[in-house]
């Protein structure tokens, strides 16, 4: 069933607070799920290249915990490694033939350190457990059942929307640029592990923004703060740019004192607190869009590491999102729009118990003007699911 109906509230951005927080790359809990949907790509890759299709998984059971190290100017020591778990369940063997499920787990792992912590050594560093199991014989038969598309494998209710506000934008753009090659160039002594909170009061942002540098390039508590100078400078030359707001208010490194020595500043060894700080768990990062936004409707399913063929906890809080921003673009007139997906267990997945559109309408335009356009938009969302659903396996739509 596919309703659409009026938003009645304000519009996030007219609103007199909005709070969005980003936690960038080298967070815990941002390592997390990274790691986990790359598990998932790995094992959906190689269950269609073995048999064709992708066969039940679902590893969205994460822990990274915390190792211990000893920090000093010039450099430092790891003195225990990171342990990461992986789990909930996959298929083991089907057809006769058994899957390397845990060697694949923790090939996609390591590869994906490599590429996004640049100072992270995945075998020295990190430790790896896996707690995958084989699924329940109800679950795992979804995915012998026939049909184009597969039954849903819970009941789940999830939300997306669009546009996003400017204080949305600045804080997901601000993460990027301070992640990205060309500011790692400029900044090697910075860390990937950053964390960015924006608060909006009115058209006043302040933005709060965590991010270590690395202990070997830091000679001492002078040479750590004038450098975080030069890179607050950077920072504020890049907010220079942003017009939306009549003053941005920056804090850097908002726990640094100076006169404590190292207990005063934020240094690491690795770029991320997860070498010795704080550890990380699948579900507590960011939501699909890269954001968590205090002001936006938001369901409980984490979406990293389920599979993408019948876990409507991954297939509908992307999905959601995608055709929340199909709507906005190609229906002249709305404002903004929040799409609500709910499935039923085992019911198709292109078949929802309830497909609902809030969307809230420009000034003049009533909701029977726009209504049939946005119905048939999600209608024919929800018939290519399965090429959507592919795109999911193949790792094309970021989860977090």
């Amino acid at each position: 069933m596919i309703i659409v109906e009026p938003f009645r509230c304000r519009p996030v951005a007219r609103r007199r607070v909005e709070i969005v927080e980003r936690k960038g790359t080298g967070h815990p809990d941002t390592i997390c799920d990274s790691i986990m949907e790359a598990v998932s790509v790995a094992l959906s890759r190689e269950y269609k290249k073995e048999f064709g299709a992708v066969l039940h998984h679902n590893i969205d059971k994460g822990l990274l915990a915390a190792g211990r190290g000893r920090l000093q100017f010039r450099g430092g020591m790891i003195e225990k490694p990171m342990e990461l778990y992986i789990g909930d369940r996959a298929t083991f063997e089907a057809a006769g033939r058994k899957i390397p499920v845990n060697e694949i787990a923790f090939s996609a792992a390591k590869q994906w350190l490599k590429e996004n912590l640049r100072n992270v050594d995945p075998d020295r560093h990190v430790r790896y457990h896996s707690v995958l199991a084989s699924g329940s014989e109800e679950l795992t038969d979804i995915f012998r059942r026939a049909g184009k598309a597969r039954g849903a494998n819970d009941t789940s209710a999830l939300v997306g929307f669009f546009p996003l506000s400017p204080t949305e934008k600045l804080v997901l753009k601000l993460e990027r640029y301070l992640n990205s090659g060309a500011f790692k160039s400029r900044y090697p002594e910075t860390g990937e592990d950053i964390k960015v909170m924006g608060l909006r009061n009115g058209r006043a942002l302040a933005l709060t923004v965590a991010m270590p540098l690395i202990s070997r390039f830091i000679t001492s508590e002078r040479a750590y703060f004038a450098r975080k100078e030069d890179i607050r400078r950077d920072i504020a030359r890049f907010l220079k740019t942003v017009r939306d707001f009549t003053s941005i208010d920056l804090h850097l490194n908002a726990l640094d004192i100076e006169g404590r020595g190292i207990g005063g500043i934020y240094l690491s060894i690795l770029g991320t607190s997860a070498e010795s700080a704080d550890s990380g768990q699948v579900g507590r990062g960011n939501r699909v869009n890269g954001l968590i936004s205090l002001g936006r409707p938001l369901g409980a399913e984490a979406a990293a590491g389920k599979n993408p063929v019948s876990h409507v906890g991954k297939i509908y809080n992307v999905l959601s999102h995608k055709v929340a921003e199909k709507i906005c673009r190609n229906v002249e007139g709305i404002a903004e729009v929040y799409v609500q997906l709910l499935s039923r267990i085992g019911s198709p997945v292109s078949e929802p118990e309830m497909a609902t559109a809030q969307v809230l309408l420009d000034k003049g335009l009533a909701l029977k003007d726009i209504s049939r356009q946005v119905s048939s938009i999600m209608e024919k969302e929800l018939s290519h699911i399965s090429a959507f659903c592919d795109k999911l396996a193949q790792g094309r739509f970021p989860v977090c």
